[in-house]
C-alpha cells in the first residue's frame, strides 16, 4: 500500500472520555525510615502529564491537527492544572465539572528511575454527569471530522450509545477504545480498537489466523460496526471489514522500549488521518508506523506531524532521491523542524562527470541537505541547442539521486530555477562556474530574506561540452 502523508493540519476532531492527570514525583533515597521499612524520598522534581482522553487528545495536536476535549474534572487543584496543561497545548477543553467527584489523579513517586509507590486518587463518576457530557458533544459535533470515545471505564461514557448515535445522525465517524468485555455498549461505532488481550477477553482466544479473522467478522456484523482494528504488539495490527479480506499491517518498531500509550498514539493517528481525508486503509497505515515509533521512547510519548512523515517517507523509500515540487516542500518543512539548513543549486547534468561530482561534494558540505534543480529537456534544449540533452531528464534524475551528496533532485521547465527558489527559500544558493556572485540567477531574491549565495568552482579541464565534442570527433 502506498502511503501519502495528509495534511494533518486540516483535522478536527472531538474527544470524549475519561481525563486523568497522572503526576510524578521524583527524589534521591538513602535511608530508611524509622517510623517503618520503608525509604524516604526527598522529592526534588515534581511532573504533572495529562493522561487517558487527555493524552489522546494531545497526541492529535502533536500530530498538527486541531481537538476539542470533552470529559469530567472535579473541582479542584487538579482539575486546573489539567486544564492549563491542555489549553497550553492548543487543545479546546470543553470539560464538566463534578462537586462530588474529584480530577482522577495518579501519583507515582519514583526514585533512580524505579517507581516505589502510585496513589490513586479517583472514584467512579456518577451517570448524573451524562446529560451534561451529552449536552457538550451536540454542540460541538457540528465543526469535527471524527468523534473519538477514549473509554477507561471512569464513569464518562456511562451511556456511549447517545453519543454514537448522535455522531452517525450528522455523518460524523465514530472510533473507539473500548474498555472490558461489554462491547455491546459500542454497537453501531465506525471503528473499535481493542488490543489482542482486550478481544480475546470478548470473543475467546484465536488459535489462528483465521479464528481471529473469522471471530472479527462474527463480532463486526453482530454489533453493527464497519470495521474492527486489532492491535497485536510485536505482531502488528490487523484490519477486518464486513465481506471483505483483512487487511494485516506489520509491525515497524525496530526495538521495543515502552508500550505505554501506544494505544493513544494509535487511535489519535486515526482519527487525525481520517478527519483529514484519508481512507481507513490508509490512516491505518500510518497509525501502524506512529506505533513503531512511540514504543521506542520511554514513558507516554507524543510523536510530531514531521516526525511521522520522516517515518513513512523511510517506510516508503522516498526519505531522499528524486521528487515532486509538492513532495520537496514536505521533505523540506520536515528537515527544517530538524533544525537542517537547506542548500540549493542547479543545472542541465546532461553527462555526468567528475567536475559535477567534485562540485556536488562542495556544495553539500555548505549546509546539511543538498536540493539540485535540473532543467527538463525542452529547457535544454532551448539554452544548448538541438541535440542535446544527450539523457533525458528521467535518467538525469536517477543517476544524480545515485550521488552520497544529494538529498533531493527535481526538475523545472522553466529556462531559470526562481519559481522554485520562491518556493523552496534555501538558507544558501550555490552555483558553480565562473559567474560573479551579481550575476546568479535568483542570489537577488536569496539574500532579499537573508539567505546566503556562494559561488563554487567545477574541477578544471571538465566540461559536459567538451566530452560531446570529443565523443563526436572520435
Amino acid at each position: 500500500m502506498k502511503l501519502v502523508m495528509p495534511q494533518l493540519n486540516t483535522a478536527q476532531v472531538l474527544v470524549v472520555g475519561d481525563l486523568m492527570l497522572d503526576r510524578y514525583w521524583h527524589g534521591p533515597t538513602s535511608r530508611i525510615s524509622p517510623e517503618a521499612p520503608v525509604p524516604v524520598v526527598k522529592v526534588d522534581q515534581r511532573e504533572d502529564r495529562p493522561g487517558g482522553a487527555a493524552n489522546v487528545a494531545l497526541n492529535i495536536t502533536a500530530l498538527g491537527g486541531g481537538v476539542s476535549l470533552v470529559g469530567i474534572v472535579g473541582e479542584d487543584e487538579a482539575g486546573q492544572a489539567l486544564q492549563q496543561q491542555l489549553e497550553s497545548a492548543r487543545v479546546n477543553c470543553q470539560f464538566c465539572h463534578s462537586q462530588q467527584e474529584p480530577t482522577i489523579t495518579k501519583l507515582r513517586v519514583l526514585s533512580r528511575h524505579q517507581q516505589l509507590i502510585r496513589l490513586d486518587f479517583e472514584e467512579r463518576f456518577s451517570a448524573d454527569h451524562g446529560a451534561l457530557v451529552q449536552q457538550q458533544v451536540e454542540a460541538l459535533l457540528g465543526n469535527v471530522g471524527v468523534l473519538v470515545l477514549s473509554d477507561y471505564d471512569k464513569g464518562t461514557l456511562s451511556d456511549p450509545q447517545r453519543l454514537i448515535h448522535a455522531a452517525r445522525k450528522v455523518g460524523v465517524p465514530v472510533l473507539v477504545d473500548p474498555k472490558g468485555t461489554e462491547f455491546e455498549r459500542y454497537r453501531g461505532a465506525t471503528l473499535l480498537t481493542p488490543n489482542m488481550g482486550e478481544f480475546e477477553a470478548v470473543v475467546g482466544a484465536c488459535q489462528s489466523e483465521q479464528a481471529l479473522v473469522e471471530k472479527a467478522q462474527l463480532l463486526v456484523q453482530q454489533l453493527e460496526l464497519e470495521a474492527i482494528l486489532v492491535t497485536r504488539s510485536e505482531q502488528g495490527m490487523t484490519l477486518i471489514k464486513p465481506g471483505q479480506k483483512e487487511v494485516h499491517f506489520p509491525t515497524h518498531a525496530r526495538e521495543v522500549f515502552d508500550v505505554t500509550g501506544a494505544g493513544d498514539t494509535v487511535i489519535s493517528t486515526l482519527a487525525t488521518a481520517l478527519a483529514a481525508g484519508e481512507s481507513l486503509e490508509v490512516a491505518t497505515g500510518l497509525a501502524n508506523i506512529a506505533a513503531g515509533i512511540v514504543v521506542g521512547k520511554l514513558g507516554t510519548a507524543a510523536i510530531s506531524g514531521p516526525e511521522l512523515r520522516r517515518a513513512v517517507n523511510q517506510a516508503q523509500g522516498s526519505e531522499r532521491g528524486v521528487v515532486s515540487d509538492e513532495q520537496l516542500l514536505m521533505a523540506l518543512e520536515d528537515a527544517r523542524a530538524a533544525g537542517e539548513k537547506i542548500v540549493f543549486t542547479n543545472g542541465c547534468f546532461d553527462i555526468l562527470h567528475a567536475g559535477h561530482v567534485g562540485y556536488l561534494e562542495q556544495a553539500r558540505a555548505q549546509g546539511d541537505r543538498l536540493v539540485l534543480a535540473i532543467n527538463d529537456d525542452e529547457s535544454v534544449r532551448r539554452l544548448k541547442g538541438e541535440g542535446r540533452p544527450i539523457n533525458p531528464v528521467e535518467r538525469r534524475k536517477a543517476v544524480l539521486a545515485g550521488l552520497e551528496a544529494v538529498d533531493w533532485v527535481v526538475s523545472f521547465a522553466e529556462d531559470t530555477p526562481e519559481r522554485l527558489l520562491e518556493q523552496v527559500r534555501p538558507e544558501i544558493l550555490v552555483k558553480g562556474g565562473d559567474y560573479g556572485i551579481d550575476g546568479v540567477v535568483g542570489g537577488e531574491f536569496v539574500r532579499s530574506y537573508g539567505g546566503e549565495v556562494k559561488v563554487l568552482s567545477f574541477l578544471d579541464n571538465c566540461s559536459t561540452t567538451a566530452i560531446v565534442e570529443k565523443i563526436q570527433s572520435s
